[in-house]
């Protein structure tokens, strides 16, 4: 297969094996490229690309604008924090003004789930979900396969468990949808408060202990506890939080084999990890920012390609 099948990348959900091959192969070439001297190719000299975030992000953001600067797009970027948002314009509106400018791509990060779905129906340029709600981000789930399948030669029938707080995160959900495309074994840890209700119809298994947890899995990937999304008290204390679901280098000696150790960042360290873990040898977590931008290289220049 030589394009994706889609025309935008909204999810996971949406694609197919063969686009998530294609996104790889097409990755690996661009790490090869951004790992030479001169980083950048004229790829899409032609192509102008809207970054529009109407919710802060500094890592995805930077990813971005990164991977667009090496193709040698045109960039613009968008803070909704800063813009005509803040006085009352809809959502339909602000990109239609940025696309009047004539842009052909939309990197769009919303609050609202669904966001990037009713932006691809209503205005008519190629769109990227950089994160909807608790929805999906699917180019963070596509640059953790992508890190897995350096680390450990394939992503079929290897053991990954998702650890933390799988029910307010979008990176959880897309990870769920492209493992288990690729053959993986997945179970979630967290505590009960924030494992979703019906979470095993997705073919995933809950286990609550984490020790057993990182006994069973080759992967660990643990999300940040979202203070900013926990409109309630979904566990007693961040310092009980991380007594039960925090990896300390004493835990992972426990193990009697090495486990690697993923977090999309950012890391609240002490946490969810200790620094010793997340500096560790176990982890990728620097592996996971370099592919990033590979991994995003690819996406872009692939849909582009689609709009010749």
């Amino acid at each position: 297969m030589s394009e994706l099948s889609v025309n935008h990348l909204l999810g996971i959900k949406y694609l197919k094996k063969q686009d998530l091959d294609l996104i790889f192969d097409t990755a690996a070439h661009f790490k090869e490229v951004i790992n030479r001297p001169i980083k950048k190719v004229p790829s899409l000299r032609d192509v102008t690309i809207a970054n529009i975030f109407f919710e802060n992000s500094t890592r995805t953001k930077l990813s971005f604008e990164l991977a667009q600067k090496r193709l040698s797009a045109d960039v613009i970027s968008f803070s909704a924090a800063q813009s005509s948002v803040k006085k009352g314009e809809t959502l339909i509106d602000t990109v239609n003004n940025i696309l009047s400018m004539k842009v052909d791509m939309v990197v769009m990060r919303h609050s609202h789930a669904g966001a990037a779905h009713f932006l691809a129906k209503n205005v008519n340029a190629t769109i990227i979900n950089a994160g909807d709600g608790a929805h999906e981000h699917p180019t963070q789930a596509l640059l953790d396969s992508f890190t897995i399948k350096e680390k450990l030669g394939e992503v079929a029938g290897k053991k990954i468990v998702i650890v933390g707080d799988i029910l307010h995160s979008r990176v959880a959900l897309s990870n769920i949808f492209a493992l288990k495309m690729q053959g993986a074994e997945v179970k979630v840890c967290g505590p009960k408060t924030l494992i979703p209700k019906h979470i095993e119809s997705l073919g995933v298994t809950v286990e609550p202990n984490l020790a057993k947890a990182l006994h069973w899995c080759d992967v660990a990937n643990v999300l940040r506890v979202q203070n900013e999304r926990l409109d309630v008290n979904y566990f007693p204390s961040t310092r009980e939080y991380a007594q039960q679901y925090g990896i300390t280098s004493e835990l992972l000696e426990t193990l009697n084999k090495e486990i690697v150790i993923m977090h999309p960042g950012p890391i609240n360290r002490g946490v969810e990890l200790t620094s010793e873990v997340a500096d560790s040898s176990h982890s990728v977590i620097l592996e996971q920012v370099e592919n990033g931008v590979a991994v995003r290289m690819a996406v872009i220049y692939l849909l582009a390609s689609k709009l010749k």
